[in-house]
């Protein structure tokens, strides 16, 4: 039986910093494809050092209208999609490779993630499942912001072990979380305009995505980084209801 091969899929945008890191811990899969947003660091010239296969993608601000046109550029049936930020460790990949040589295997599996904050592991955040993997002829991504891919057929989590979780190497500076939290919140609008927003939620949905960061999934185990951390997360969903009452203030006055 011949052995079933695994396509990476990394998209990159000066993405330089580290992203090394990120195509050593994939080198050994089948194939590396860099779908890439014309940067005007390093980031084509590392991927050219790692033999990938580098496709090009007009510049969209997110990363998610690239998805498809990424995936389906893939030689093999089975995609992994890694960001450019992220590691996979030995293990997963072994388990990923065990897993499609069973004799039904899901379409699609959930990966979980590590994400790190001012230096600390954030376990508020964790197992943070990422549908990343899967047959390429059974998934549509939605090419809106933060959007998960749409599978046609069983999606399946693996262990929620961290030996088998990608590493998110990113441990962005507030500064860089706030100046984010204005770009991407813009793009939410823009997904959720036809969704109404009030005073009540304005109140109390801040409210709660602080509580369940903090308190049901506990943030408090990470000290003072795990407060400002649901203190963020609280103001980016403040930001987008702000925003959607400000966007539909302006058309009640049009």
């Amino acid at each position: 039986m011949n052995k079933m091969k695994i396509s990476v899929v990394i998209h990159t945008f000066n993405s330089e910093k580290g992203l090394e890191k990120t195509l050593d811990s994939v080198r050994d899969f089948d194939e590396i494809i860099v779908c890439d947003m014309y940067s005007e660091d390093r980031t084509l010239e590392i991927a050219k050092q790692y033999n990938c296969k580098v496709i090009l993608h007009e510049r969209c601000g997110i990363v998610e209208p690239a998805r498809n046109t990424a995936i389906q550029s893939a030689d093999n049936e089975w995609v992994l999609v890694v960001d450019s930020d992220e590691v996979v460790t030995v293990d997963l990949r072994k388990l990923l490779y065990d897993i499609i040589q069973q004799e039904n295997p899901s379409e699609a599996y959930g990966i979980p993630r590590k994400n790190f904050f001012m230096g600390k592991f954030m376990h508020a955040v964790y197992p943070d499942y990422q549908i990343r993997f899967f047959l390429k002829d059974k998934v549509y991504w939605p090419p809106f912001i933060h959007s998960r891919p749409e599978i046609n057929g069983k999606t399946e989590m693996i262990p929620s072990d961290e030996k088998y979780a990608f590493l998110h190497l990113d441990d962005h500076r507030v500064s860089m979380i706030i100046n984010k939290t204005n770009i991407y919140t813009d793009k939410e609008v823009l997904k959720k305009q036809d969704k109404n927003a009030g005073i009540l939620s304005l109140l109390f949905k801040p409210f709660f995505r602080f509580f369940s960061y903090y308190i049901m999934k506990g943030g408090f185990r990470d000290g003072k980084a795990g407060f400002i951390y649901a203190g963020l997360s609280a103001f980016y969903k403040y930001a987008v209801i702000v925003k959607l009452l400000e966007k539909k203030n302006k058309t009640e006055r049009i």
